[in-house]
């Protein structure tokens, strides 16, 4: 569901065909701007201060991909000001980019280096329908719900067929990415009134 959702649309190029699109378009993918090659992409990190990073991440409202125009790092290309997002105390900013700053971001980067390898080790459950009860809740800000087919999967019937149990989709205005985050007290509620069934 998620490869063909998300990975081969615009985030991350992993067949042929999208790869030429990326080309073709002055931009480039993820994963070909610096995601596979250990050390591209920490040393692009490295030219910012973590709490630069963090705010920008957290302070896109763009519901749209990103596009990593080949001329711009990958913090250049985003859709933000890079000022803290009013849910985000600058304490906050500060406890992350301390954390990180002693850690690094090669484990979160070797996510994105290990998705072709995550996608093989799933394949035999490619298709098996998840079969828990479940409310999926999301962001109308997120760049995820706003690739390219992925609302249509959502509402007219493709996450249903996948989550036959699903009893809610929720989708909060004005939320993006970090809707736990940004909107606490509203997503507990939900989460409290889902359980609350059972």
């Amino acid at each position: 569901m998620f490869n063909c959702l998300f990975l081969d649309i615009v985030f991350v190029c992993t067949n042929i065909a999208s790869d030429l699109v990326c080309r073709k378009q002055s931009f480039i993918c993820i994963t070909e701007l610096c995601m596979q090659e250990p050390g591209v992409a920490e040393a692009e990190f490295a030219l910012y201060d973590n709490s630069h990073k963090f705010k920008t991440v957290f302070g896109m409202r763009k519901p749209a991909p990103p596009i990593l125009p080949k001329d711009k790092t990958f913090f250049d290309s985003l859709d933000s000001d890079g000022t803290c997002p009013p849910w985000l105390s600058e304490e906050d900013i500060s406890y992350y980019a301390d954390k990180f700053e002693k850690t690094g971001f090669t484990g979160g980067l070797n996510y994105y280096r290990c998705m072709d390898l995550n996608w093989e080790l799933s394949a035999p459950w490619t298709g098996a329908p998840i079969k828990v009860a479940t409310k999926f809740i999301v962001g109308d800000l997120d760049v995820t719900y706003n690739v390219p087919g992925v609302k249509d999967y959502i509402h007219k019937g493709g996450l249903k067929a996948s989550v036959p149990n699903l009893e809610d989709v929720v989708v909060m205005e004005g939320v993006s990415h970090f809707c736990n985050q940004e909107k606490p007290n509203e997503v507990s509620d939900y989460i409290c009134e889902f359980f609350s069934k059972f």
